[in-house]
């Protein structure tokens, strides 16, 4: 059964560390999980299985080890969703997934027949049963005339209009055309236009002034 934790911070945040066999926890390169951390001690806890139960045990470390928020200070056995955190850094416990007990066995008693009844067929049915009826047969249930046309064919009335559905065919409506409303942009266009041909009209109708001025002086 192998135990695993999941780191919720530091540098390892996210991974699963696997532990099958007993871990020591600590900065020091000697530590089976280094935590390069400056808080963590060089020789800070360890990981401990037995009879297929995971704990925790706290190495007289500096800034302690943490159970589920709670310092330690012995051997402390984890459960799936503890946290344990040694120092500052927190891991998630997981625990190992439980293997499937063999079940007994369960008799099964056999299935009685049930006898199949007899399925009543519509008249639709029936008639697909007997297939197309020859032309003799067709002659027979037809009468015919001299001339070889079939006698007494009944013509099908249309179905019944339901109540409440009007069968007028109502005209569409005329499309009214719609006027294009003028831009902002032409209409400033048009003034200005309207502007500039009042500015030449007036300085036209002063030059014109002049000249008269002048040559009736």
């Amino acid at each position: 059964m192998t135990w695993k934790l999941q780191a919720i911070t530091g540098e390892f945040t996210g991974q699963e560390i696997s532990i099958d066999h007993d871990l020591l926890v600590g900065r020091g390169q000697d530590a089976d999980l280094v935590l390069q951390a400056a808080e963590v001690s060089r020789k800070h806890a360890a990981l401990l299985l037995k009879d297929d139960q995971l704990w925790v045990q706290d190495l007289n470390s500096s800034n302690g080890t943490f159970v589920n928020d709670l310092r330690i200070e012995q051997d402390v056995q984890l459960h799936e969703g503890d946290i344990v955190q040694f120092a500052g850094l927190k891991f998630s416990v997981l625990a190992p997934a439980q293997q499937n007990q063999d079940l007994p066995e369960i008799e099964v008693e056999p299935v009685t027949e049930i006898p199949v009844q007899q399925v009543l067929k519509t008249p639709a049915q029936e008639m697909n049963d007997a297939g197309m009826p020859s032309l003799n047969e067709r002659a027979v249930a037809t009468p015919v005339s001299r001339e070889g046309m079939p006698e007494s064919v009944v013509v099908p009335k249309p179905a019944p209009i339901p109540e409440g559905v009007d069968v007028k065919v109502q005209a569409e409506p005329e499309l009214t055309p719609i006027e294009q409303p003028v831009s902002r942009v032409e209409q400033e266009k048009e003034q200005q236009k309207n502007a500039s041909v009042g500015l030449m009209t007036v300085i036209i109708i002063i030059i014109l002034a002049v000249l008269a001025w002048v040559f009736f002086k």
